[in-house]
């Protein structure tokens, strides 16, 4: 049942970390109680000041509420003293640059030190691009996972797009213009050619567009496209049915690498044994460094 007292003056005095989702794009996409609140928060904690006064000016905002750094760098330093601020009386919004504050974005801190502070927290639920691109993919949403930005390099990234291939889950990432067509490229090599992918790009601006297909379809479509801006990729679950445990697979990949195979030959030799994937095999045996170390060794 809609609650028409939620935005009564009464509420909008009362001490709180509040926090704001922000459109991702269109403008039009901020709701009423957003509005309201930033309107009456005594301060607002943002990513960058320019540019939220820019979406404040935008969004006709008066009297335009004072702005305070709120981003990756400050956070951890500043957020005691926002709480010590709400603990004497005043009401504190935070909003990111674009969507739900939090969502890899500033804002996951704050609210730990609001909590062991014991501030009331209170959301404003609004735009998300995880959300949106997971709904547009097509894939199921009764269950996904949320990824959120991929490691950029090393073996942090092997792991996450070693979870990615196994997840019989959809899952969302995020990732920048620049970095896309590798993330493509490395998701291809781990999950298989054949998984279908959706990319999500410029939600709910006028050049929103889906791209759909298998990860060989856009490893060999992606690179003629621009690739300005953010992206949300949105990739389909794994169903295949895995046969054998890990134990016995690592037990194999070792066998054939005392026979004087290489990683790449053991790795193929045990999926055709087992008549399973290779690139299950190949993650197991990243995830699993010590087995490129044979017995002779």
């Amino acid at each position: 049942m809609i609650n028409k007292e939620n935005g009564n003056e009464e509420t909008l005095k009362q001490p709180a970390l509040v926090l704001i989702a922000t459109p991702i794009g269109n403008l039009e996409d901020i709701s009423l109680r957003a509005l309201r609140e930033i309107r009456n928060a005594d301060l607002v904690c943002c990513e960058d000041t320019r540019r939220t006064g820019k979406l404040f000016e935008l969004l006709d905002i008066q009297p335009r509420p004072d702005l305070f750094v709120l981003n990756e760098h400050t956070e951890l330093g500043k957020s005691s003293e926002i709480i010590d601020r709400i603990l004497k009386g005043q009401r504190i919004a935070v909003v990111s640059d674009a969507g739900m504050p939090g969502i890899s974005d500033p804002g996951e801190h704050i609210v730990r030190v609001a909590i062991e502070q014991e501030v009331s927290i209170e959301v404003i639920p609004g735009p998300s691009a995880g959300l949106t691109a997971l709904v547009a993919s097509g894939f199921p949403t009764n269950r996904y996972v949320f990824q959120g930005f991929l490691p950029r390099k090393g073996r942090a990234r092997d792991h996450r797009l070693i979870e990615i291939s196994k997840e019989e889950k959809t899952t969302v990432v995020f990732e920048s213009g620049n970095r896309l067509q590798k993330t493509i490229d490395d998701l291809s090599k781990v999950c298989g050619s054949d998984r279908h992918v959706c990319i999500a790009k410029e939600l709910t601006k006028i050049h929103e567009e889906f791209i759909r297909g298998t990860l060989q379809e856009l490893c060999r479509t992606m690179p003629s496209r621009s690739t300005k801006g953010e992206y949300v990729l949105v990739i389909s679950g794994f169903h295949e049915e895995k046969k054998v445990d890990d134990q016995q697979l690592l037990t194999s990949i070792r066998e054939f690498r005392d026979r004087g195979k290489s990683n790449k030959d053991a790795v193929r030799e045990t999926a055709k044994k087992y008549g399973i994937s290779k690139r299950l095999v190949y993650g197991l045996s990243i995830e699993k460094p010590n087995i490129n170390k044979s017995h002779n060794e």
